[in-house]
């Protein structure tokens, strides 16, 4: 499959302002309906407002999947001209549940003095990111009043499209729909506690709002070829913090999506943080401040910029 993606842009269409679904061509968006509408307008009816809706729906999603990817292609050889737009990408979609694989890679761990069981004793650690903590490209990260701790996490993000229960690793990979980037942003020192006889608190620390930026756009799982192959990175006012390939995870995605659909029915939609190499900021001993810029990168997807503000200001 020719590799694009699907976007979320802001537009104003007849004095209303509002989000389109953009499709993504050589890192530039384009208006999805238009550019289909310019190859086949009965295709372009049929085609969803929003990314949420095709994913709702996406077992039977082939034929617009087909039209865009007919649609960047028609693009990329100009047989079609159509306006780049520049409106602020929002985030792809909004998920309602974030599953989130901690310390999924060993030198992670190891910088964050995790002691690990076996692998073969163990299985996949996942909590829950809430989905009020997702925020886009672009836009700022909001720096609570009571941490002094602030730190960043690349991942690569994994979304649902065949929900199903009980699914084999072996069939795993038939249940995705797609990839994104995700910063797992962290206040660490709310991670901890001592209050209770429990150390962590995962919700806690990593589910205030804004600490899930993700995007820049969602690509489509069979136009990225494999996803254990792919390299992740993320700098800080420029400076490269971390730096790694997804082959270094200690459960692979199939693995993860077995896990948890031992547990539970995964949805149309669910996305996954698959973990964080090694460079976060805890094991630098160095944290973010007002002002810091991380930009956040997964090769074969794009990359997303966010700022840090305090909180009030």
């Amino acid at each position: 499959m020719q590799w694009f993606g699907i976007a979320a842009y802001a537009a104003n269409v007849n004095g209303v302002a509002g989000e389109r679904l953009g499709l993504v061509v050589d890192d530039k968006v384009y208006d999805a309906h238009s550019a289909v509408s310019a190859i086949d307008a009965n295709k372009a009816a049929a085609l969803p407002a929003d990314l949420a809706t095709l994913l709702a729906k996406w077992e039977s999603s082939s034929d617009a999947i087909k039209s865009l990817e007919a649609a960047g292609e028609a693009i990329r050889s100009r047989k079609i001209e159509l306006p780049v737009q520049s409106g602020a990408l929002g985030v792809p979609y909004a998920p309602t549940r974030i599953f989130a694989t901690a310390s999924n890679y060993y030198e992670h761990a190891a910088e964050m003095g995790t002691k690990l069981a076996a692998r073969s004793e163990s299985t996949p650690y996942i909590f829950i990111k809430a989905d009020s903590s997702i925020t886009a490209t672009k836009t700022a990260v909001v720096m609570p009043s009571n941490t002094m701790k602030l730190d960043w996490e690349v991942e690569l993000a994994v979304i649902i499209g065949k929900g199903g229960r009980n699914i084999s690793a072996a069939n795993a990979y038939e249940h995705i729909a797609g990839y994104t980037v995700i910063n797992d942003v962290s206040a660490r020192d709310l991670t901890r506690r001592s209050d209770y006889p429990f150390s962590h608190d995962w919700f806690r620390g990593k589910s205030f709002d804004t600490f899930a930026p993700i995007g820049p756009w969602f690509v489509p799982r069979d136009c990225l070829g494999d996803p254990m192959k792919l390299r992740m990175r993320l700098t800080v006012n420029g400076e490269s913090m971390q730096d790694a390939l997804t082959e270094g995870m200690i459960f692979n995605i199939a693995e993860q999506i077995e896990y948890l659909s031992s547990i539970l029915t995964l949805r149309p939609g669910d996305m996954i943080a698959t973990g964080t190499p090694t460079g976060v900021g805890m094991g630098k001993g160095i944290f973010l401040k007002p002002g810091d810029v991380m930009v956040a990168s997964v090769d074969g997807i794009g990359s997303i910029e966010n700022h840090i503000v305090a909180a009030g200001a």
